[in-house]
């Protein structure tokens, strides 16, 4: 499972040209976007195709390939297989198979919009693509709102859709959004606001849309403040993580944000 750049070519990892330099095949969602990244870096391993249409006919040969000792490098589009791409379904006959699968980690879009966003809380889901019949959406946005009463959520929108999605957004009263457009490419450009105030920036409605929304704030106020005493008991419950990184977990579960948490414990934790 190799990680490839979701634009900037310089964002390859050293370990992924190795990588598909020494395998046998690349398993790739698009066989010309692939084989131009191939021949960018002088790689001449060949490639077949392996997308959302015939995963399950080629998954069988694939699977021979591995069983007689080949290596087979899955690379979607751009970014990390199987996050919202074909691969899921080799990676779990493979699995099943007692065959190694071998992440080899790279660019995300979804970690590059996470990092870029500077949220608080230090927890997050990610909920791909909307879908798009009114039921499934209807049910999506539901588990949006449930998901951001508790961690932010972050998802991809493609740009034909972008502005209906950001106007439901709005008809829920969701008041702060942040979108980024084409992460890593020449013309990347991210927005923060209300998503009616997204709508009117948005310039231009096209490529890439990776969509961040904070935890509601409104559901955080709904929480009954914890004293200070409970904020540094829970802050004392944490042993895996420090400062603010722990600040932040805290935050999560409270409301309060992460620099008040910080605050707390700097002043009362013995």
């Amino acid at each position: 499972m190799v990680a490839t750049p979701i634009g900037n070519l310089e964002d390859i990892t050293f370990r992924a040209v190795r990588v598909l330099r020494e395998v046998a095949v690349v398993a790739a969602e698009d066989t010309r976007r692939s084989g131009q990244l191939l021949r960018h870096f002088g790689i001449p391993t060949p490639v077949i195709s392996l997308h959302a249409h015939n995963e399950g006919r080629k998954t069988e040969s694939l699977l021979d390939r591995l069983r007689r000792g080949e290596s087979v490098a899955l690379v979607s589009d751009a970014g990390t297989p199987a996050v919202s791409d074909p691969g899921a379904f080799l990676v779990g006959a493979a699995r099943a198979a007692g065959l190694r699968v071998e992440p080899i980690p790279g660019p995300s879009a979804v970690m590059a919009a996470i990092s870029a966003a500077g949220l608080d809380e230090g927890r997050f889901v990610f909920l791909g693509f909307p879908p798009v019949k009114s039921k499934d959406r209807k049910i999506w946005f539901e588990g949006l709102m449930d998901a951001t009463e508790r961690a932010a959520a972050v998802f991809f929108e493609a740009p034909h859709r972008v502005v209906e999605t950001l106007k439901k957004l709005s008809a829920l009263s969701i008041d702060r959004i942040l979108v980024f457009r084409e992460l890593t490419k020449l013309h990347e450009s991210s927005y923060e606001g209300t998503p009616d105030t997204v709508i009117s920036r948005l310039d231009p409605v096209a490529g890439e849309f990776t969509i961040v929304v904070p935890v509601r704030r409104s559901a955080g106020a709904a929480l009954e403040r914890p004293t200070d005493a409970e904020v540094v008991e829970m802050l004392g419950q944490i042993t895996d993580k420090r400062g603010r990184d722990a600040a932040r977990e805290v935050a999560a579960r409270t409301g309060l944000s992460a620099n008040e948490v910080y605050d707390i414990g700097r002043r009362l934790r013995p």
